[in-house]
């Protein structure tokens, strides 16, 4: 949403202009439109909220993407005035400035309430949403007074004295937003056009869903990915894991009641159905792997190497010996520290971390002081230290609390699982050569044979109650690495799985072949999580050179910057593929046509995963009503799109 420009927006995307880029896509003959999630993920105002994945409310929308046009001019002229001129400010910015419109959209829908919300809160209308979304809007305005994030108390309000006037103005910004989110999706279904939605897999740690529901989360764990080669020390994305309920517990649940809050994890997953039903005709479901399985990580440790998988089949103290690995508690579950490891980590400091950071125990062996006895608490004692030295001590004491071969499971006593690649770290090197191979078959078991068939029934049991309860179309994000069982159960659910013809899921080749797409997929070029087409191909130009040669089909040296007329075969080929859908970012059908495309490809990337503090912030550097003229452009577009049949 926030990436949408039209003349008439205030420096980021807002539901008008959705409106009005339905008017582009049925002019090129489009029937889907996907959105990044729109909800809101306020909290600090600054660009910290950023990220429209860190929701802090799965319900509530984000007031960055009101239409203040829609809503309204204020009486006041000269305000008016100075807020138009500022807009044209923000307009003019190559990317969204989160911060300055934050400044800019706040002020505003303050100034509107005060003169004319009254207006509003007493219609009809308003008090009607207002009770059928009383199930959540309580918890959101809890957590919005917590946060600061509504009317300050020192403001007046000619609202009515007997209401309260932070709960009415809260009310009364997300009230607009539905009703222009609304509008938006009701114009696009009559020009037969459907909107796409997007499920997160988590919320925000501190949100309003974990305030008002802390016993559907596990908020002690953060849910994240173990490690890969794009991760060495694996991923805590600062999400809490839901706390699910078993089988039994499911079946005898109650239908909830309308307006009412849901009393069960279950029973809120179908309240969001419900409500995205509203706006959206299809799903994708975030991180589809985390309803089978999540990777999760103690909220006292920063990196994923200390994580497990949830749910799991952790082992007993008879499984760990019946692989023949001698069952020493306090050797295998805490960090295994000696002088040797010490120096080596250390090097030069070694002495200094001795002496300040480890205790002595016997047989030459040390513990961390309770200090540092957590990543946690590591990061908290260097917070204030930037010099090489200390990161470098910092680092090394990471590495020594996730020296262990196991780790023991949160819910279960005396039950463990093995740390993950625990075979890289020196406590590995402590056993002798029986007890590795003991260990080594006792964690190929684990990670790959043990839980396929409970991951697959898991899997479908949570999917089952997720889509059973909707009407909508669901698709699948279901990149990386995969256990076998994923695309059983999303086939049998009717799920479409996403496929990207660079990241295939057949082992030992580069490259998919677009026709041997499942019917039941989404094709796609590329995520909002990758380089866009034609950065991919100037960042990667070796890929790129084997993919102009096997997939094009073109000899000689590929050409070091994509031409339009090869993105121009590139998409061709994805519409003619077999897949259901075919939906393309606007970057990479801007790529076909060297006029309207950016000047630069690196201004065009949306995110940068391995970037925890990235800048969501790329807007489309045409506005909407530019490209409404582009009639080459959409007229090639429509030739594709009826040619390939998508359009029908």
């Amino acid at each position: 949403m926030f990436s949408l420009r039209s003349e008439h927006s205030y420096g980021v995307g807002d539901f008008g202009d959705l409106k009005r880029f339905v008017g582009w896509a049925a002019a090129t003959g489009m029937r889907c439109i996907q959105l990044l999630p729109v909800n809101d993920t306020s909290m600090k105002r600054n660009w910290n909220d950023c990220c429209p994945y860190n929701v802090t409310s799965v319900f509530a929308l984000h007031p960055h993407y009101i239409d203040l046009e829609a809503l309204g001019a204020l009486k006041d002229k000269r305000r008016m005035t100075a807020y138009r001129r500022r807009q044209r400010e923000l307009n003019a910015l190559p990317n969204s400035d989160y911060e300055a419109v934050e400044r800019v959209k706040s002020e505003y829908l303050h100034d509107f309430f005060e003169e004319q919300g009254v207006q509003t809160l007493a219609s009809k209308e308003y008090k009607t949403w207002v009770a059928a979304n009383s199930y959540w809007l309580h918890g959101y305005i809890d957590f919005c007074k917590a946060h600061g994030l509504g009317l300050g108390s020192e403001e007046e309000t000619q609202v009515d004295v007997s209401v309260d006037r932070q709960a009415a103005f809260i009310q009364f910004v997300q009230y607009h937003l539905h009703v222009q989110l609304l509008a938006a999706a009701e114009e696009a279904r009559r020009q037969g056009i459907f909107l796409k939605g997007d499920l997160t897999i988590g919320v925000c740690h501190d949100s309003a869903e974990t305030l008002e529901h802390p016993d559907f989360f596990n908020m002690d764990m953060l849910a994240g990915a173990p490690p890969d080669h794009y991760s060495m020390q694996g991923q805590t994305w600062g999400f809490p894991t839901f706390h699910w309920q078993d089988t039994n517990e499911r079946s005898k649940e109650t239908p909830f009641a309308t307006g009412k809050s849901p009393t069960t994890l279950i029973q809120w997953f179908r309240r969001r159905m419900q409500h995205m039903e509203q706006y959206f005709d299809a799903i994708r479901i975030d991180h589809v792997l985390g309803f089978f399985r999540i990777w999760e990580t103690p909220a006292t440790q920063l990196h994923g190497t200390l994580g497990h998988f949830s749910p799991a089949l952790p082992l007993t103290q008879g499984d760990i010996e019946y692989y023949g690995l001698s069952f020493r508690k306090d050797f295998l579950l805490h960090p295994f520290i000696n002088d040797r490891i010490v120096d080596r980590i250390f090097g030069i400091h070694a002495q200094y971390v001795r002496e300040t950071f480890l205790e002595h125990k016997a047989y030459g062996l040390y513990r961390l002081k309770p200090e540092v006895d957590t990543q946690r608490k590591i990061e908290q004692a260097f917070a204030d230290k930037g010099d090489e030295n200390s990161m470098w001590i910092r680092d090394g004491l990471y590495r020594l609390v996730a020296n262990v071969l196991f780790v023991e499971d949160p819910y279960q006593k005396d039950m463990y699982h093995p740390r993950i690649q625990a075979y890289k770290e020196p406590v590995f090197e402590a056993l002798t050569d029986d007890e590795r191979d003991a260990y080594m078959r006792l964690y190929n078991n684990y990670f790959y044979q043990r839980h396929g068939m409970f991951w697959g029934k898991t899997g479908y049991d949570r999917l089952t109650e997720l889509t059973g309860s909707s009407r909508m179309l669901f698709c699948a994000e279901d990149l990386g690495m995969m256990p076998d069982c994923v695309i059983p159960v999303l086939d049998a659910l009717r799920i479409l799985t996403l496929e990207i013809q660079q990241m295939p899921k057949q082992g030992g080749v580069e490259y998919t072949h677009l026709d041997g797409n499942p019917v039941r997929s989404v094709a796609t070029i590329s995520t909002h999580d990758m380089a866009p087409l034609r950065l991919w191909w100037e960042e990667q130009h070796e890929r790129a050179q084997r993919f102009y040669t096997t997939m094009l089909q073109k000899q000689g040296r590929a050409p070091e910057h994509l031409p339009a007329h090869l993105a121009e075969e590139i998409i061709a080929r994805h519409l003619y593929s077999p897949s259901m859908l075919c939906i393309l970012s606007l970057q990479d059908w801007l790529a076909m046509d060297s006029e309207l495309r950016s000047k630069s490809p690196r201004d065009e990337r949306i995110n940068l995963p391995s970037t925890p503090y990235w800048r969501w912030q790329w807007r489309m550097h045409l506005t909407i009503e530019e490209l409404l003229k582009a009639d080459r452009f959409n007229g090639k577009i429509r030739t594709m799109v009826t040619r390939s049949k998508r359009g029908v």
